[in-house]
C-alpha cells in the first residue's frame, strides 16, 4: 500500500477524532514504520508495541500463559487476548493486533503452515477475527500482513464510523 493510501485512510479516522494503536508480533513494527509516513499521523497513532516474545505478550499486554500453553503463541485466541490487553493500556479507540508464522521455527502444523497471520481488531466493544496465509519470504509475509491490516482498517471504518 502505498503512502497516500495510508494518508487517505489515516485522514478517515482523524475526521472522526478517533486513535489508533498496534499490538505486534509477526509484523515485527512494520505497521508502526508504515503508518508515520502517511501525513498528520501524530493525532491519531499513539504507538505500536511490538511483543515479539511469549513473556513479554505476557508481561505487557497480559496474554494468560494457560493460553500460551494450550494454543501457542501464533494463535487467534493469543491475538484476542493481545488486542484487549493493548486497548486496556492505551485506551485506543481502534486497537489491532496480529501474530503468526512469518517463518519456520514456531508452531507450524499441516493446518497451520508458515505463513498463517491472525489478526483482531478491536473497536467499539467488539473484536473482528482474521486469519490468513500468505506465500513467500518472511519479509513477504510481514508486507502482506500489513497491506493487509490497513485494508481491513479502512473496511472497518467505513462500515462503522
Amino acid at each position: 500500500m502505498n503512502t497516500s493510501d495510508i494518508t487517505r485512510i489515516v485522514r478517515k479516522i482523524q475526521t472522526s477524532k478517533l486513535t489508533i494503536a498496534f499490538a505486534e508480533s509477526a509484523t515485527a513494527g512494520m505497521l508502526a514504520s508504515e503508518i508515520v509516513k502517511a501525513k498528520g499521523t501524530g493525532t491519531t497513532f499513539l504507538g505500536s508495541i511490538v511483543t515479539y516474545n511469549e513473556s513479554v505478550k505476557q508481561t505487557l499486554l497480559g496474554v494468560k500463559k494457560k493460553t500460551l500453553e494450550l494454543y501457542t503463541a501464533e494463535s487467534q485466541q493469543v491475538t484476542n487476548e493481545m488486542v484487549m490487553g493493548l486497548h486496556k493500556l492505551l485506551k485506543a479507540d481502534i486497537c489491532i493486533a496480529v501474530t503468526g508464522l512469518a517463518e519456520t521455527g514456531a508452531s507450524e502444523t499441516d493446518n497451520k503452515p508458515v505463513g498463517t497471520v491472525f489478526f483482531s481488531m478491536f473497536y467499539k466493544d467488539k473484536i473482528e477475527e482474521f486469519r490468513e496465509v500468505f506465500e513467500g519470504t518472511s519479509e513477504s509475509v510481514r508486507k502482506q500482513a500489513t497491506e493487509f491490516i490497513f485494508t481491513k482498517m479502512e473496511e472497518i471504518y467505513d462500515r462503522h464510523f
